[in-house]
């Protein structure tokens, strides 16, 4: 199932406009609100075939797509596309944040990051080799976890103090409990297969106060992924995500000793609630020295992130700066202790 959104003026293709948050033409500049926009004016196709190719209805071109594609342009005429039947039932996302940043915003931005690179080549800096830069909705299941922490240590303070000719030092050993809940809201893990999930985490955070009902005239204009792993095959990679925090947390519990030393720490984390929500992504291919490179934009607060090149000669004049730096140190210091001496 194919669905284009016509203006109403002109019926040309309409695209969700991320300044305004509304269907936008590109010809007429005509926008309508998403939740108004008239039925009479959404046209859906059915294609025979369900799992990778669709008809454009614009120019007849057949649209090949993968079948984790819900969102697409057409490669002819350019028409943004939503593949409905790819987004009903179970495959239907329960919300979504639009895009906030344009495209042209979007690669202003990049240019902008690249320049502040301090040990990338100084041709990387000028960030005139973007070689392409797609807008996609990415899946992810957003969990609200709980978390059971029993904790059993020993902890000790020690005191020094001088009683006649000796030096005494005194050890106090204490028995540590800690029966503590936790509750996680909202934490996010990617669900496609293709995304590199340290670059989707790296993009981290969302204002997830901005999360909107789904509606798919979001992705017009647009590419989106639906979920290639569901909320139960993420929850150990969700489970794993949040160790790190509990683990920060119990400790913070357990201050005033001198050292503690664990003896049993069981914790059960459980999924409370788990939904699938589409996140806006940019993502920019840079051409470097016959190389591409990849790097992730966050699409609502233009958070870059990625690895750039290194200048190996920047990298040597740092070091050597910092070199020279604690050398002239040393040698004030020196100069000092001897002055003082003499």
């Amino acid at each position: 199932m194919v669905i284009h959104y016509k203006c109403p003026n002109c019926g040309d293709d309409m695209v969700f406009d991320s300044e305004s948050g509304m269907l936008s033409c590109p010809s007429c500049a005509r926008q309508d609100p998403i939740e108004s926009f008239p039925e009479e004016n959404v046209q859906t196709f059915f294609s025979e075939d369900e799992a990778k190719e669709y008809h454009c209805n614009n120019c007849g071109a057949v649209i090949l797509t993968e079948a984790e594609t819900t969102a697409t342009t057409c490669g002819f005429c350019g028409a943004g596309v939503v593949l409905g039947d790819r987004l009903s039932g179970k495959l239907a996302p329960a919300k979504v944040i639009p895009f906030t940043i344009s495209k042209e915003e979007a690669i202003q931005a990049f240019r902008k990051w690249c320049k502040n690179g301090r040990l990338t080549p100084k041709g990387f800096m000028t960030a005139d080799r973007i070689k392409g830069i797609t807008g996609i909705y990415v899946p992810f299941w957003l969990y609200d976890l709980n978390s059971r922490a029993k904790v059993k240590a020993v902890g000790t303070t020690v005191r020094e103090y001088t009683s006649g000719d000796y030096i005494v030092t005194e050890t106090k050993y204490y028995d540590v409990y800690r029966d503590i809940d936790l509750h996680y809201v909202k934490v996010p893990v990617d669900a496609s297969e293709k995304m590199n999930d340290e670059l989707m985490d790296k993009l981290e955070p969302y204002d997830y106060g901005l999360l909107k009902k789904f509606k798919m005239p979001y992705l017009a204009g647009y590419i989106a992924e639906k979920y290639n792993y569901d909320d139960q095959d993420l929850l150990p990679r969700v489970k794993q995500k949040i160790k790190e925090y509990t683990d920060t947390y119990i400790r913070s519990t357990i201050s005033g000793y001198s050292s503690v030393r664990y003896e049993s720490k069981q914790i059960d984390t459980q999924k409370k609630h788990a939904d699938y929500v589409l996140l806006p992504v940019w993502m920019v291919y840079y051409d470097y020295e016959k190389t591409e490179h990849t790097f992730a934009m966050n699409g609502q607060t233009g958070k870059v992130v990625g690895k750039p090149p290194i200048s190996v000669g920047k990298v040597a004049t740092w070091f050597g700066g910092i070199a020279g730096g604690v050398f002239i140190t040393l040698k004030l210091i020196s100069w000092m202790i001897v002055g003082e001496l003499w």
